[in-house]
Order: C-alpha cells, then sequence, then structure tokens
C-alpha cells in the first residue's frame, strides 16, 4: 500500500513538473522585436479578429482567429519559435499555452500584443 503511494505522488511530481516545463514563456514586443531581429526562422500568430487584422499587423504574421484555433491548430509548425499576439495579450495567452502544452517547443506570449509594438513605434503593416 506504501509503495502505491509512493509511485502515485512520484507520478504526480512528473506530470506537475512536465506541464511546467510545457508552459509558454511570457515576452514583451520590446523583447519580440529583439528576436525577430536576431531570429527570421520565427512563425509569428495572430489570433485576432479579421477585421482587427486588416486594420495592421506585424509583417510576416499568419491570421488564425481565436475562434478558428481549435479547427487550424494543425496549420502552426512544430519546427519553429513562435511568437503568439493579439490587441494586449490576453487573448493570445491560452493560445500560447496551449501550443507549449501540445510539444511545440519555443512558444512565447506577446503580454503587450500589438498595442505595446504600436507604442514602441516598431513598424506595422496596414
Amino acid at each position: 500500500m506504501l509503495m502505491k503511494k509512493i509511485v502515485l505522488v512520484l507520478l504526480m511530481m512528473v506530470s506537475l513538473v512536465s506541464q511546467v516545463w510545457a508552459a509558454e514563456k511570457d515576452i514583451t514586443s520590446r523583447d519580440a522585436k529583439a528576436l525577430l531581429d536576431r531570429n527570421k526562422n520565427i512563425y509569428l500568430l495572430d489570433v485576432r479578429t479579421p477585421q482587427e487584422y486588416s486594420q495592421g499587423k506585424l509583417a510576416g504574421s499568419v491570421l488564425i482567429p481565436i475562434g478558428e484555433f481549435e479547427r487550424r491548430v494543425g496549420e502552426v509548425p512544430k519546427n519553429k519559435t513562435i511568437i503568439v499576439y493579439c490587441a494586449v495579450g490576453s487573448r493570445s495567452k491560452p493560445v500560447a499555452n496551449f501550443l507549449a502544452q501540445r510539444g511545440h517547443k519555443d512558444v512565447y506570449n506577446m503580454t503587450d500584443g500589438i498595442v505595446g509594438w504600436y507604442r514602441n513605434k516598431f513598424p506595422i503593416q496596414r
């Protein structure tokens, strides 16, 4: 009986640790810009609405609106660093976390979103 409890506790600990390791990383728009300047092999995922996207986007970004994400998740490559963004970071956070849980390796949530990007006067494609 004691051995079963020990094994159960160990399994729970391994599960918890793997979830922590699989979590997305938060990144500001300034840090995202620096990362993009250093690494051109980044998948920029915009989860805003098509209307928001048409008003301005990050160059090279791919639009998968959050409402379509579950159906289109297979379009997101597993072999690239991913930066997920929305307007202010609230919609992108659960998407980034979901991708990390699915085994995507380097997933970042841009915490201040395109609003932060714009405030920093970084280029926006219209």
